[in-house]
């Protein structure tokens, strides 16, 4: 009986000795990977987030879905760069970064589609065209009534979201600096709150990205632009004028598996259909800006 005590107690210990080194190397893949930033890239993640913990073989968490909650680009770049080898982290952008603040910043910045900045109104608004001048005439104040664009003789409502301000992109394909646009505007801080003035004007006219979830509720209608609607081949052949580019980024040293989540949504064929979904045009091409 005491050999055989004996023998169990050997067995127990070769036992440790054997999962502990595999519990020891789980625990090193099951750390999980931080992904923050701007709303409308954060929806792309989101909807391929089990095609990127497959590809990884790593789990995956995102934050992005609120912008008035603290996320944004900003949130984006701060979360890239909290990366290290215990805390693996990545952002995503809703907005082209200039050389410089790359640079300064020493960020790495991976392009993963354009997208179409819709120019919306309230979908009981007769309107459904609006030439490119008249959309920047309306932003000005140069076009304050509706009757001028073959609408009702009623006021336009202009509501405004210009985040990101010091950044080239974005809105600024509209109008080049937020001094540029009309003062008499209801400036928004988020998507939601755009969605929700327009809803509720119904002689309002403004901007939102193309990557977001109008719910049932939504009285929203998108305006073609000098007769073009804004999808990814007039994209791609330059015929729609207002978009911007949606981008992840890392620190200079991002690890294999953040490298493979962020290729995967590049090019992927899941992404490929989040992108037909919501009109983006995806940039197959890596680019990949360093100091």
């Amino acid at each position: 009986m005491k050999n055989l005590i004996r023998l169990f107690g050997i067995a127990a210990g070769l036992l440790v000795v054997l999962v502990s080194p595999v519990k020891s190397l789980y625990a090193d893949t099951d750390k999980v990977i931080t992904g923050a930033g701007a709303h409308f890239v954060w929806v792309i993640f989101d909807r391929l987030k089990a095609d990127l913990e497959e590809v990884s073989g790593r789990s995956i968490n995102l934050h992005g879905r609120n912008s008035t909650l603290g996320m944004g680009c900003n949130a984006g770049i701060k979360t890239a760069l909290q990366n290290s080898p215990d805390n693996e982290t990545f952002g995503f952008v809703c907005c082209p970064l200039s050389e410089e603040e790359v640079s300064s910043k020493k960020l790495r910045v991976y392009p993963i589609a354009q997208e179409p900045i819709y120019i919306i109104v309230n979908q009981a608004n007769p309107v459904s065209d609006i030439s490119e001048e008249q959309a920047r005439a309306v932003m000005r104040g140069d076009i304050v009534n509706w009757e001028a664009l073959g609408g009702a003789d009623e006021p336009v409502v202009l509501v405004t979201r210009l985040h990101c301000k010091k950044r080239p992109g974005h809105w600024k394909t509209i109008l080049p600096d937020a001094g540029a646009f009309r003062q008499q505007r209801l400036n928004v801080k988020s998507a939601a709150d755009m969605v929700q003035r327009i809803s509720d004007f119904e002689g309002s006219l403004g901007h939102i990205g193309s990557t977001w979830d109008f719910g049932p509720e939504s009285r929203i209608k998108v305006l073609s632009v000098n007769g073009i609607m804004p999808t990814p081949e007039n994209l791609r052949l330059k015929k729609y004028p207002f978009y911007r580019e949606l981008s992840a980024v890392t620190d200079q040293h991002p690890s294999e598996d953040v490298l493979k989540i962020i290729h995967e949504v590049q090019t992927g064929p899941a992404f490929r259909k989040v992108a037909v979904k919501y009109n983006l045009l995806p940039l197959k091409t890596a680019k990949e800006h360093a100091p």
